[in-house]
């Protein structure tokens, strides 16, 4: 019996042991499970475009705006009164200089100018007259046989004749010159605009009377724009400065993509704008087709004329944090860094990097919202975008040549 309990006591501490293994194992099954749910897989890498830092020979190019003026810009307006009689050109016609334009009366006028014709006939005798009287005055004084006070009256009679002959003479010319200004002519070539006044109005001549018409000169156009400070002290100061130095500067219009025109820089003003940090410039196009009229919106790009090596990046790939701008580079293990560039001058779609990148290293140029400074990517190499297109486009744009400098600046 005793043999029996000692049994049974001994089975049940086994029992009770493999029983305390076995819930130690389960626990150990829940708590490993329960840890892997605490700590979640991490996320896949992002598939983001990669392209390199690219760098290029390009010309530094400024864009401006402005507006186009004609070289020449003239109000016609009457020199003399009178009643209008013709107009002799059909609205916005291209005129020569000239051409005859209006015609006022000129029967007043040829009226003044036979009257005047008349006086300085009768002045021409009276001077005739008097001076053959001076002459035997002064034989007479030589024999005393005159007085000396009447030989000064005579003397006095001649200079009076001979200066109202020469007022004879320049009436004859005034009347001469309202006979001519009857006829109104064109000052300068270039296309004219309608007719203000029609035939039998009168018109007067003054200041301030409203013009007849104006006309603008289309042979060459003037392209006035503003410079900043920093970029009149970059190119255009150091051209004015040397002798025949120009300053390469083309012209687009509002539906062109591109700049179609090639000018040179033909004045400077004098003083640079305090309210605004700019200085006007003036550039002079030939507009040989005249498509060029005045007023039209011009874009102007400015450049240095001399093609150096920079830093060329996809606008896609600049981001904004606040006043700074940034850039996220790709680095050897894959992960992104974030990188402060200074960007300058936009170059047909890409733009300079004058600060905080080096040719070469990757960059994210598609993508830059779904990443974050530190993410791990999966880079997807890309080429940069219109890298090519700006080599060739600064390739092809050459500084004007010693024959189209003379030749511009001739016309000027």
């Amino acid at each position: 019996m005793t043999l029996f309990r000692t049994r049974f006591a001994l089975l049940a501490t086994i029992a009770a042991v493999i029983a305390a293994f076995g819930s130690f194992a389960v626990l150990r099954v829940y708590a490993s499970a329960g840890d892997s749910a605490a700590k979640p897989s991490a996320p896949p890498a992002a598939t983001v475009d990669v392209a390199e830092v690219v760098s290029r020979p390009v010309i530094d190019w400024q864009s401006y705006s402005g507006r186009l003026e004609a070289v020449d810009r003239v109000e016609i307006r009457p020199l003399v009164s009178g009643t209008l009689t013709a107009v002799h050109f059909k609205d916005g016609n291209l005129v020569k200089k000239g051409d005859v334009l209006f015609t006022i009366d000129p029967r007043p006028y040829a009226a003044e100018v036979a009257r005047a014709q008349a006086q300085l006939a009768g002045a021409e005798a009276r001077a005739a007259y008097t001076a053959s009287d001076l002459a035997r005055g002064q034989r007479l004084l030589a024999d005393n046989a005159i007085a000396r006070r009447d030989f000064e009256e005579k003397q006095n009679t001649s200079r009076e004749a001979t200066a109202n002959l020469l007022m004879a003479r320049a009436a004859l010319q005034l009347a001469q010159l309202n006979l001519e200004h009857a006829q109104i002519i064109a000052p300068v070539s270039g296309r004219i605009s309608r007719a203000e006044v029609t035939p039998g109005n009168v018109v007067a001549a003054a200041a301030a009377s409203a013009p007849l018409t104006t006309l603008v000169s289309v042979s060459r156009m003037y392209a006035s724009f503003d410079v900043d400070e920093q970029s009149f002290l970059k190119y255009v100061n150091p051209a004015r400065a040397s002798n025949g130095a120009q300053v390469p500067v083309f012209l687009g219009l509002a539906n062109e993509d591109g700049y179609s025109r090639q000018g040179k820089v033909s004045s400077v003003d004098n003083r640079v704008d305090t309210s605004s940090g700019t200085v006007r410039v003036r550039a002079v196009f030939e507009n040989a087709d005249g498509i060029l009229l005045p007023g039209l919106y011009a874009r102007i790009r400015l450049g240095s004329g001399e093609a150096s090596n920079a830093l060329l990046i996809d606008e896609k790939a600049i981001g904004t944090d606040q006043d700074k701008r940034f850039v996220l580079v790709v680095d050897k293990t894959n992960r992104t860094v974030y990188r402060e560039v200074r960007i300058g001058s936009n170059q047909d779609g890409l733009r300079v990097v004058s600060s905080g990148l080096k040719a070469g290293e990757r960059i994210v140029v598609n993508g830059l919202q779904r990443v974050r400074p530190g993410d791990l990517v999966s880079p997807h190499p890309v080429a940069m975008a219109k890298a090519e297109v700006v080599a060739r486009l600064n390739a092809s744009a050459k500084p004007v040549s010693a024959a189209t400098k003379s030749g511009v600046a001739d016309k000027t």
